[in-house]
């Protein structure tokens, strides 16, 4: 099976002051949000193995996309979600979202060992969605709690899933909560790689 996209959008956005830290290179969070024809629109129960087996390209799509929007920024923090359509089953966000389908993303990104947070809910068109965003590779590091809300114009119609995919390129800026940090988690990768 081959989804239908019918629809790519994109939100970015750069902080450059939160509370008292200003900061030359901003913040980026951005989210890219594929909005594609739900196959099994309409139905209950159905066998949700071609949707696994189609996210796999998605991914692809998706890991493509973000790392455009990212322009170059790392990316330190991730998180995925869906709205699906009113005619349409969680579960079919669920389908969309297992690792087969993140896995493409981690790679076109630089890796990412930690699991990702996800939201996914049933909605009508216009509902917002919080997305949870964590460190790429260790869900311990608290700077990096953070998430993007996200609303799709018109969507999704009832036979349609919005698969989101989060990105943002560090800490909160005005982060304070203490815990493992960034650049521990990269001495920690280093040393396993070399011992």
């Amino acid at each position: 099976m081959e989804l239908n996209i019918r629809r790519v959008l994109v939100q970015c956005e750069d902080t450059f002051e939160e509370g008292a830290v200003r900061v030359e290179t901003p913040l980026r969070k951005a989210a890219v949000i594929f909005v594609v024809e739900n196959p099994l629109a309409g139905t209950v129960g159905a066998d949700l193995s071609p949707l696994i087996e189609a996210s796999v390209d998605l991914g692809r799509k998706v890991g493509a996309k973000l790392v455009e929007v990212m322009a170059g920024f790392e990316v330190q923090g991730y998180g995925k979600g869906a709205l699906v359509g009113l005619a349409g089953e969680q579960e079919h966000a669920n389908a969309l979202l297992t690792t087969v389908f993140a896995n493409p993303v981690r790679e076109a990104i630089g890796g990412g060992e930690a699991w990702i947070s996800s939201f996914q809910k049933v909605a009508a068109p216009g509902t917002v969605i919080d997305i949870p965003m964590n460190h790429k590779d260790e869900v311990y590091v608290r700077s990096h709690y953070d998430g993007i809300t996200v609303m799709v114009p018109g969507g999704p119609k009832a036979d349609e899933v919005a698969v989101i995919f989060c990105a943002s390129s560090g800490r909160r800026l005005n982060w304070r909560v203490g815990g493992m940090t960034h650049e521990e988690v990269l001495a920690r990768k280093a040393k396993a790689t070399q011992g």
